[in-house]
């Protein structure tokens, strides 16, 4: 009983902080973006296809929480945690990154740089975790999805 103790501790702890760094990395990513949003300079490069501005926090939050759980799930495994990690935080400097280039620089370029390398990120973090977790795949998809549809947003800012 008291390794299945020990055991469900380590899972409650694993949850807790899965949850608490992609809230940092969400909190982060805000500080760069709220200005941003309500400015003249975005009114005027915001395609027309873009949702409502109520939609983005509350597609955030859903893709954010689904991402602390896809980590969660992963970690649980105890199988190439390394990688896992290794592979989150990469996604986690360059998801940042977008919002740092695109609304606080006010560079869209740069921005749309950046978040092919954010898509690229999510399929690597989806390779890294399916090998350990299929749940873990599967809940980042949304967060693929949503990411090429910002892909498109980006480059319409662009041109």
């Amino acid at each position: 009983m008291k390794k299945e103790g020990k055991k469900s501790l380590n899972r409650g702890l694993t949850l807790i902080i899965s949850i608490i760094v992609v809230a940092i990395v969400a909190f982060i990513g805000s500080l760069f973006t709220r200005a941003g949003t309500s400015s003249q300079w975005y009114q005027d490069i915001k395609p027309a296809i873009t949702p409502p501005d109520y939609v983005f926090p509350i597609a955030w939050g859903i893709l954010f929480f689904l991402i602390a759980l896809s980590l969660f799930f992963a970690l649980i495994k105890n199988k190439h945690k390394f990688q896992i990690i290794f592979a989150f935080f990469i996604n986690f400097i360059f998801n940042i990154l977008w919002s740092f280039f695109f609304f606080y620089l006010r560079m869209p370029v740069l921005g749309f740089a950046d978040i092919i390398l954010v898509w690229l990120s999510i399929f690597n973090m989806m390779v890294v975790v399916k090998k350990v977790s299929k749940i873990s795949f599967l809940l980042l998809i949304p967060y693929l999805l949503w990411v090429t549809f910002a892909m498109i947003l980006n480059l319409l800012a662009i041109i």
